[in-house]
């Protein structure tokens, strides 16, 4: 057993404050809200600085003092530092100063944000002695739990929509974890889990152990500082689906304040949701904190179709304090975000991509994001993982025959023409 962290303190109710032991447990007794991780900040203070987080590797587990584990990390320590690219030519097709793309479409070991939540319950799991760890999962989740698992020789179980696409189906067959496929909606499965993790003690990284697999999402956040020269972006668009991404990245950002690393400037967050599956976008635009679950899903955008958020409260009041917004997009304005963020930046996005590219444009046209300020798009995984959403909306291969007269007659004079 390591030697209990001097940073992370306890688990937390963000409800009523309760404290709680650094265990397997996500809900408070008394009045069942969420359990997060706690911090001694002063301690965290006095241990970091900017030049010291500059002298370590750059990866997620440099900001470990804020990362709720005991000991140093054995699984995913690869992961993380992706790159904050300064996106000047989508910028000028937004209509919008600056611009920088977060792109966790190259994150290690799955191309896809959720390699660092996973890495943090994995580690967390092991040093509270599970064998067998699982998750519920629209995608992401099950192929990072699936490949981390594997690099770390544990027995894993991902349990999915029987629908989902088959590149993330088989983006975890191939690690040779258990793949179990549902006949339902995410909300459905999740439900299981819940029955699965009670009856069998499992490690369910989104369950019993989601206090620390949601602090994972923070490092997003922390980097973007970082890689900005320690200050905050003065917008931020995050996908949604549970609304942790986006609760945790002002959390990170927060923190960064509290622990003397960036200055308190001001800073908005906002949401962007499928129309399809919009329940926290939708609660937002009418005024309420009340999120209506959505029962039955309807979109090309797969792993945001929560339909019922775990932190779609919470994500509403962040975007509120914050004075940020949410906005929604159709499946085609989904399609059109894609392939702007591929034909202007050369990064190839998934559909939740596509979803933050959409809603980001659609924000800045209303003029919720001012076109003189900066905003920074959170992409989360890359578009190898849905192609299917693709097939058929982005032209098509021009055949021709192997010679020069052909390709002059077929390509070179045709688009020549064409350009006049």
């Amino acid at each position: 057993m390591d030697k209990p962290s001097p940073y992370f303190t306890s688990l937390k109710c963000r409800e009523c404050g309760r404290l709680y032991p650094k265990q397997a447990i996500h809900v408070c007794d008394f009045d069942f809200g969420p359990l997060e991780a706690a911090y001694d900040y002063d301690a965290i203070k006095a241990a970091i600085s900017r030049d010291i987080l500059r002298a370590r590797r750059r990866r997620m587990w440099r900001y470990r003092e804020l990362l709720p584990i005991d000991g140093e990390p054995t699984i995913g320590t690869q992961v993380g530092f992706t790159p904050l690219v300064k996106a000047g030519r989508l910028a000028a097709k937004l209509g919008v100063r600056s611009l920088y793309i977060k792109n966790d479409t190259v994150n290690y070991p799955t191309l896809s944000f959720k390699d660092r939540v996973v890495s943090v319950a994995l580690n967390r799991a092991k040093e509270l002695g599970f064998q067998t760890v699982a998750c519920a999962s629209t995608g992401n989740l099950a192929n990072s739990v699936a490949a981390n698992a594997a690099s770390a020789g544990m027995k894993s179980y991902v349990l999915i929509p029987a629908d989902l696409e088959q590149g993330k189906v088989l983006g975890s067959l191939v690690y040779g974890t258990n793949v179990i496929g549902i006949h339902g909606a995410y909300d459905q499965v999740n439900r299981l889990c819940s029955e699965i993790a009670g009856k069998y003690g499992w490690g369910f990284v989104n369950v019993n152990l989601r206090p620390y697999y949601a602090e994972g999402s923070k490092t997003m956040g922390f980097e973007i500082c970082d890689q900005l020269d320690w200050r905050i972006p003065r917008h931020t668009v995050a996908p949604m689906a549970s609304g942790s991404l986006l609760t945790k990245i002002h959390k990170a950002y927060n923190e960064f304040i509290t622990v003397g690393l960036v200055d308190a400037t001001p800073f908005s967050i906002h949401g962007a949701q499928a129309t399809g599956c919009a329940p926290i976008s939708h609660a937002m635009k009418r005024g309420t904190d009340i999120v209506k679950p959505v029962p039955k899903p309807d979109t090309i955008a797969k792993s945001l179709a929560i339909g019922t958020p775990a932190d779609g409260y919470y994500a509403i009041h962040v975007m509120k304090e914050s004075g940020g917004s949410a906005e929604d997009c159709t499946d085609e304005e989904i399609i059109e975000g894609i392939r702007l963020l591929a034909e202007y930046e050369g990064i190839f996005a998934e559909t939740a991509g596509g979803v933050t590219v959409a809603c980001a444009k659609k924000l800045i046209e209303s003029g919720k994001i001012p076109r003189n300020e900066e905003v920074v798009l959170c992409i989360t995984g890359h578009g190898l993982k849905t192609q299917e959403a693709l097939a058929g909306k982005c032209g098509e291969l021009r055949l021709i025959k192997p010679s020069l007269r052909d390709f002059e007659e077929q390509i070179y004079n045709k688009d020549a023409a064409l350009a006049k």
